[in-house]
This record gives C-alpha cells, structure tokens and sequence, in this order.
C-alpha cells in the first residue's frame, strides 16, 4: 500500500507537515551559472544576503547531493542536453528556479543557437524576472518555492512542468560510401 492511498486524519496531516517543514529547511541547490546571471546568484550566498538562513548556506557541486538547480543565464542549444542530464542525476523531490530573463524566455537572444526558455528542457517551479535579477528578487524566488514545498503532498510532486524529455546525445556513425567503378 502506498502513501497516496492512505486516508488523510491526523496522523498523515502531521507527517505531511513535518516533511514539508524538513524539506522546505534543507534544500540543497545545485548550481547551473550560465551568464550574467550568474554572478548574481553568487552575491546572494555572500554575507550581505546571507543564503544561510534559509538552510542554503553549501552550493552543492554534484547533482546527486542537491534538489535544487538555479538555472541562471541563457541556455544554448549545446548545453541543453547537459542541463537536463544534471537535472535527471538530482535527487528526488527536486525543484528549478528558472533565474533572469534569458533562462525563461531566451532574453534578447532570439535565434537559433539559444533555448528559448528552460522550460523546454526542465520542469520549472519558480521564475525570477529580471536581466539580471538581483539577489532580493532570487530570495524572493527561494520564498516563493518553499511556499510551494510547505502547500505540497509527499506522496506526489505538485506540477510536472513541460516534461520533455531529451534524446541521448549519441557519437556520430561513420558512413562508409562505396564509388561504383
């Protein structure tokens, strides 16, 4: 029997709240720095912002230690696969925080070569506006997020976002032509 089938009483509605309340204090975020954006993101864990407070205090440098990615800059068509392949390593319940206007839209890059929003890649839970951001609107966005976090069920991950799935990136195949003589 799994936890989605049980009935909702007092002693589910508690533990659905101390795991919200455990995970909402603890989130661990990976970062994915791609632009300007980036620098930002990185003045929000500096003592004048102060990350700590919020359970953040350690950007984790594997995916496998974190449940949060801050996707911040733009997003090109080559580091896409990459994104999502460290998104598909983190751990399970996991959230992205899609930072500045080039992550969620593609910004003023209106061509090929960039991803016109991550969201085509990576489900994503929050947006920070801006170009760039600054560190309160990124706070904001953490805010925002463990609102979420604190409203969600344990049983289930509330919102899927777009899930896309990429294709493995695969070596290219040498083709072997032969000539008629």
């Amino acid at each position: 029997m799994g936890l989605e089938q049980l009935n909702h009483n007092f002693l589910t509605g508690m533990l659905e709240d101390f795991v919200a309340w455990g995970r909402r204090n603890s989130v661990w975020p990976a970062t994915f720095g791609l632009a300007c954006c980036a620098i930002e993101m990185m003045s929000a864990g500096a003592a004048d912002f102060d990350l700590a407070r919020f359970g953040m205090e350690v950007f984790r440098n594997s995916p496998r230690q974190a449940d949060l990615m801050i996707v911040a800059g733009r997003v090109s068509q080559k580091m896409a696969p990459v994104l999502r392949q460290v998104y598909d390593q983190m751990m399970e319940p996991k959230w992205v925080i899609s930072m500045g206007a080039c992550a969620s839209t593609g910004g003023m890059f209106n061509n090929y070569a960039i991803v016109q929003g991550v969201d085509q890649i990576v489900p994503v839970d929050v947006y920070a506006p801006g170009c760039p951001p600054g560190p309160e609107t990124l706070i904001h966005a953490i805010l925002t997020l463990h609102e979420k976090i604190r409203l969600g069920h344990i049983a289930r991950r509330p919102g899927e976002g777009a899930g896309i799935h990429l294709p493995s990136v695969r070596a290219p195949q040498t083709v072997h032509v032969s000539t008629p003589r």
